[in-house]
């Protein structure tokens, strides 16, 4: 059960700090809980997370970002599944005023971590897990998974992962929101729920495909250059109508042709010159 500090120690109380002076225990892992965590100590609160003896998966799939995410978090190494280990749980809860977790409901009851029993032994303590999907918190899955569900990926795995990220900050959110109520509390955050608001703009059709957003409109897309992608984005009539005119284009001509015959880099400072929303793509 050896206690280790991360990247740094933490930093001393500023009281100018909006969270300063608030304790946060996580048994958060992989993305959304860490990176909530860090946007948390960020605002002044001081935090121990506890891993599995194992260690946290994230570590392992990119050191540095879970270096980044863990900056000014005390990391304790603590096996939950033993007495010993829900015992010093207890101990570190107790001076808690949030749990945060990101487990699945049935995983955490078999630690012993449930509302019941958090509110009889810690009744100052606020409590919020983030889970897959409010609506069926048992079913496993994971940010491809909720994405896939929202629609939004095709045959290609995503750039990013979406529904971590933005379900991180929805638990920032609801972290600020439990921290000024009165305790006991708690709250659930859900992945897919945060997902599917993100799929809202193609749920009503404006990034289907041939959607005004989708394709249907030539000065709003991505197009190939000479040596790599460039991003258009002239969308209000005046960019419009200022793109064919200095293309010498009639409006709503496909760019297509045009566009390979210059670098994306040249392109961009073509743009800048005439106040166009271009950007490269970068890979």
């Amino acid at each position: 059960m050896a206690a280790r500090r991360s990247t740094a120690a933490p930093r001393p109380r500023n009281p100018r700090l909006p969270l300063s002076g608030v304790r946060i225990v996580s048994l958060a892992q992989n993305v959304p809980g860490p990176l909530a965590l860090s946007r948390l100590v960020a605002e002044g609160a001081t935090a121990v997370k506890i891993e599995p003896p194992a260690g946290d998966p994230m570590r392992g799939f990119s050191e540095p970002w879970y270096l980044e995410m863990h900056r000014r978090v005390m990391v304790a190494r603590i096996d939950l599944k033993l007495p010993a280990g829900r015992k010093r749980l207890t101990a570190l809860l107790a001076q808690a005023d949030l749990l945060l977790t990101s487990q699945r409901p049935g995983a955490l009851a078999r630690l012993g971590i449930t509302a019941r029993r958090l509110i009889r032994h810690h009744p100052a303590l606020r409590w919020l897990n983030i889970v897959g999907d409010i609506a069926e918190p048992e079913r496993p899955g994971h940010d491809l998974t909720y994405q896939a569900q929202a629609g939004l990926i095709g045959h290609e795995l995503p750039r990013t992962l979406l529904a971590d990220v933005m379900g991180a900050e929805r638990a920032v959110s609801a972290a600020l929101l439990l921290l000024r109520r009165t305790p006991p509390c708690s709250a659930a955050v859900g992945l897919k729920d945060a997902v599917v608001t993100a799929a809202l703009p193609r749920t009503f059709g404006l990034t289907r495909p041939h959607g005004v957003l989708g394709g249907a409109l030539a000065a709003y897309g991505v197009y190939e250059t000479r040596d790599g992608w460039i991003a258009i984005a002239a969308l209000e009539p005046h960019f419009r109508s200022r793109l064919y005119e200095a293309l010498d284009l009639s409006d709503g001509d496909d760019l297509t042709p045009v566009m390979r015959t210059r670098t994306a880099r040249q392109w961009e400072r073509w743009a800048a010159r005439r106040d166009l929303p271009f950007a490269r793509v970068v890979d």
